[in-house]
């Protein structure tokens, strides 16, 4: 029978959790803190009165920090210490728990995890309806299905490719991957793969020697071997020019790579994960990806949902931010309702990151209450001919009038409309071709706004 520490000094919790956990057959013991060390256990629920630096480093060296699986349980007040944990491995954190049906849910699974003798780490954040994976935060049904995708192929070496639109957390779903793997103690390396120079990609990937070419004045160390055996992000893959794609093939086809001037072959071990805001089939068709190279990546696919398809989730986000920064800034600012209605109806092109950076901003501006006039002029965007899309209306159509619509909140400013829209500017510039809206001969860098 798998066994349950409920580390906690609230008697009345302990009581009803032993109630509600009986059916998920764990031998539950309780201890008063993490000072006591006399218990051994496959699951932790640790119920902190408060918590403090003191207490995370006793987490830090408890003998079950890296054996067992760790669930918090917290009043919802933003709190680095138990913030830090989460980067050690926790993986659910459930705050102000009102309902405890995700809890003993979640006590299922990993009961019948440990009788199968899988160990897999993993946690939850409730905080209000909003919950959390890893360092990905949200509630809604697609959201969990995430968190599940993730849950199982974080225990695989397995290559992942994360395909999302601009600001959806493509990147912290990789970090989460990272945390909840076995290379969690090993390095992670992001690279972004449209900043990466043509002519110095391989070094840059790959390494060089002393002298390999002219500027060459010491050795480097490429992104993979920096990786070591940990885990390797290249976001933004689709961004890299076709020829330098080929560069990526043997690697991952042997693991083996060589440094540019050097004849020594040597043999990386690191995860790589890849991320996209393009459709995968679309990037192969239009020739921003490799097949050949998708196919060496995309062991298991992963898409993110945008933000407009994650039900609540963008109140509760918003809260959660606003929280953060109240905290931050030892304040106590609240949205006005009116503000919270433009949060549901706006479609947030930029995704969560467009989303935290409105809250922030409207945080510096508001005096004690957010207004709209608070809101950056993206906020106030009307939404009326977006609105009238319907049944019948041709994806062709939709997308057009997307477009259209975020190009005038942005004032016609192409750059701008391009990241709000989750697309790069050379697809913008297409899409405008394509509905008469330029000449065919305009071409990126002569935009005058």
């Amino acid at each position: 029978m798998p066994k349950l520490l409920l580390i906690t000094t609230d008697d009345n919790l302990a009581e009803k959790l032993s109630k509600l956990l009986a059916a998920c057959e764990f031998s539950m013991i309780q201890a008063a803190d993490l000072t006591d060390h006399s218990h051994q256990a496959d699951l932790v629920i640790f119920a902190p009165k408060q918590t403090s630096e003191t207490e995370y480093k006793l987490f830090e060296t408890h003998p079950l920090q890296s054996t067992a699986d760790w669930i918090l349980l917290s009043d919802g007040l933003p709190n680095k210490w138990l913030d830090m944990m989460m980067t050690q491995g926790i993986a659910y954190h459930f705050r102000q728990m009102k309902d405890f049906s995700p809890l003993v849910e979640i006590a299922q699974e990993f009961a019948e995890e440990f009788k199968q003798l899988r160990k897999n780490r993993q946690t939850a954040t409730l905080s209000s309806s909003l919950d959390q994976y890893g360092s990905l935060l949200g509630s809604s049904a697609v959201m969990h299905k995430l968190y599940r995708l993730i849950r199982r192929v974080s225990q695989t070496d397995a290559n992942v490719f994360l395909i999302g639109e601009s600001g959806c957390g493509k990147e912290v779903a990789a970090r989460t991957i990272h945390e909840q793997s076995e290379r969690a103690n090993e390095p992670m390396v992001s690279v972004n793969c449209a900043a990466l120079a043509a002519d110095l990609v391989e070094s840059e990937l790959f390494g060089h020697e002393k002298g390999a070419f002219t500027g060459a004045v010491n050795q480097h160390i490429g992104f993979f071997e920096q990786g070591g055996n940990g885990t390797l992000l290249l976001d933004e893959i689709t961004e890299m020019p076709l020829a330098l794609q080929s560069k990526l093939l043997r690697v991952l086809e042997s693991g083996e790579f060589r440094r540019v001037g050097s004849d020594v072959v040597r043999q990386s071990k690191v995860r790589v994960i890849a991320a996209t805001n393009r459709e995968p089939e679309e990037a192969i068709e239009a020739g921003f990806l490799r097949e050949d190279l998708y196919f060496r990546l995309a062991h298991f696919p992963i898409k993110l949902p945008p933000l407009r398809h994650r039900d609540n989730d963008v109140i509760e986000l918003a809260k959660h931010f606003l929280a953060y920064r109240n905290e931050a800034t030892n304040t106590g600012k609240v949205f006005a309702d009116e503000v919270l209605e433009i949060f549901a109806q706006y479609s947030w092109p930029g995704n969560v990151r467009e989303l935290k950076h409105c809250v922030e901003r409207a945080h510096i501006l508001a005096e004690e209450v957010i207004t709209v006039s608070d809101l950056p002029d993206f906020s106030t965007i009307q939404l009326a001919s977006i609105g009238e899309i319907g049944p019948g209306t041709s994806i062709k159509e939709a997308e057009k009038s997307l477009i259209l619509s975020t190009l005038d909140a942005c004032k016609q400013n192409k750059t701008q409309a391009a990241k709000q829209l989750g697309i790069t500017v050379k697809t913008l510039y297409n899409k405008l071709e394509q509905y008469g809206q330029i000449e065919p001969t305009l071409h990126i860098g002569s935009e005058v706004n």
